[in-house]
């Protein structure tokens, strides 16, 4: 563990020294300024690893009125610092930093929420904050209560300091994106859009700059996301006794559908974003046959084999195409008899121009099986026969502030690596600020091996410099896209 508050001199220091992130244009923050601000984004970060904010245990407003405590503190008015939400476990925190009023607000999210962990899982307590072997550990540490340190420390810093942004800056620390009734940005575009309307949002939900035997190579600017939907795949039958069993066992007529399922590919598909990805990989970032294959790709018509080849890495695969994949399933209700009923959910995520309802409608053709029945699966849980007509957004025009700032400092901070946009194969809360027209940009500024991602999993984990890196990273990237 390390100690609430200061730390050392000497690693106060140290961690000047490493990140010489200079402003363009303007001097740099003294180094006791950045020891400072690095001190109380570990202190916040310490305090919301430590608030169990899961759906099943935890409570999300408790770490919202806590960091509401802390901006109030730092000198925000209580008018421009507001909890709410639909219900006593499930409130958000807005808060506001008043600027010039040139240009319109820019929105930052980022989600106080975390899945579940168990203490019987881990090497150490998911719910503190513990430093060993240069890492932080504990549920959040990277998905994302990193990301909520940093922004809520860039603000109170900009507060503190005087600064004076040329757009008010809005930041929304929400509920309920990893799952549950809820989900914060979501409700608050429908019951207050008028408090987070933005020119344009950025979220942290990210782990962006990706390494290599701890060489950062690439730094993804998620620019567009696919787009999440669940549904029910489900068969019913008379049952009767095990002892005598009959061919159409609803267990196994699901199966055979699944499997189905697992043998169908999605259709291979480029748009700007994730061609022009391929583009950039394949000028300095890949290597050998990896750079070639995606050169290959990018023609008219894409050349198989190396279609085959890349098709190998998981993220490769998912950037190009829709993808179905079983994630639970349930079936019986006693051992000795024979099933009345077989479940599964089947989880998609969309690529860019097509429908949920277009999905369900191919996963039936797919499964090419009468008795089994293809639902969709809404957002708070509800079941219907058929599946909204909602799309994957197109992605928005990459802004010239968004992308001049983001060049210059990632260069500092991580001089091997170029920032690369990126169609993400996952889904964030950004889905909701693009589809009610905000243009969003995805980027969490630590850099993690691609071979030791652990969000969602066992000992998840931060390494202690690259989380000051993007506590200091991020609120100079805050003040040049807001400083004109």
């Amino acid at each position: 563990m390390i100690r609430t508050g200061m730390r050392t001199t000497l690693a106060c220091a140290a961690l000047a020294a490493l990140l010489p992130l200079a402003r363009a244009a303007a001097p740099a923050a003294p180094p006791a300024g950045d020891a400072a601000y690095d001190a109380l984004a570990h202190d916040i970060f310490k305090q919301l690893i430590e608030i169990d904010t899961s759906d099943s245990t935890g409570n999300v407003t408790t770490a919202a009125a806590a960091l509401a405590q802390r901006f109030r503190d730092a000198g925000f008015p209580p008018a421009d610092v507001t909890v709410l939400g639909p219900n006593e476990r499930k409130k958000n925190l807005v808060v506001r930093l008043h600027g010039t009023g040139a240009h319109k607000p820019l929105l930052l999210i980022g989600h106080l929420d975390v899945v579940e962990a168990r203490r019987e899982d881990w090497s150490t307590d998911p719910y503190k904050l513990v430093e060993k072997d240069g890492f932080y550990y504990g549920r959040g540490t990277i998905d994302m209560k990193d990301g909520d340190a940093v922004m809520a420390a860039a603000l109170i810093r900009m507060k503190q300091e005087g600064i004076r942004p040329s757009r008010d800056i809005i930041a929304a620390f929400t509920a309920d994106e990893e799952g549950g009734c809820c989900n914060g940005v979501s409700w608050l575009l429908k019951n207050h859009r008028a408090l987070i309307d933005a020119e344009f949002v950025l979220n942290q939900d990210d782990w962006s700059v990706m390494s290599e035997h701890g060489v950062a190579r690439v730094a993804r600017l998620i620019a567009a996301e696919k787009l999440y939907s669940d549904y029910q795949l489900s068969v019913t039958n008379r049952g009767g006794h095990s002892s005598v069993p009959r061919p159409d066992n609803a267990i196994y007529e699901l199966a055979r559908g699944l499997t189905r399922i697992a043998r169908f590919q999605f259709p291979f598909e480029l748009n700007s974003i994730n061609r022009s990805y391929f583009e950039q990989m394949a000028q300095g970032v890949a290597k050998g046959q990896e750079a070639e294959d995606m050169r290959a790709i990018l023609k008219t018509p894409p050349d198989a084999q190396a279609l085959a080849r890349l098709s190998r890495d998981p993220d490769s695969y998912s950037m190009t195409r829709t993808t179905c994949v079983a994630t639970r399933l349930a079936a019986g209700h006693a051992n000795n008899a024979l099933p009345q009923r077989a479940e599964a959910v089947v989880n998609c995520r969309i690529f860019p121009g097509h429908s949920k309802e277009e999905i369900r409608q191919t996963l039936v053709r797919v499964l090419n099986d009468p008795q089994i029945t293809v639902r969709y699966i809404a957002d708070d849980g509800s079941i219907s026969d058929r599946a909204t007509d909602e799309q994957a957004v197109t992605p928005a025009p990459l802004r010239p502030d968004v992308m001049k700032a983001l060049d210059e400092l990632t260069r500092q901070a991580w001089p091997q690596a170029r920032v690369i946009p990126i169609l993400d194969p996952g889904a964030s809360d950004a889905k909701y600020t693009i589809a009610a027209g905000l243009p969003t940009y995805t980027f969490g500024g630590v850099a993690v091996d691609r071979d030791d991602v652990r969000a969602h999993g066992r000992d998840e984990r931060v390494a202690v410099a690259e989380f000051y890196k993007w506590n200091r990273f991020f609120f100079r990237y805050v003040r040049e896209i807001t400083a004109q």
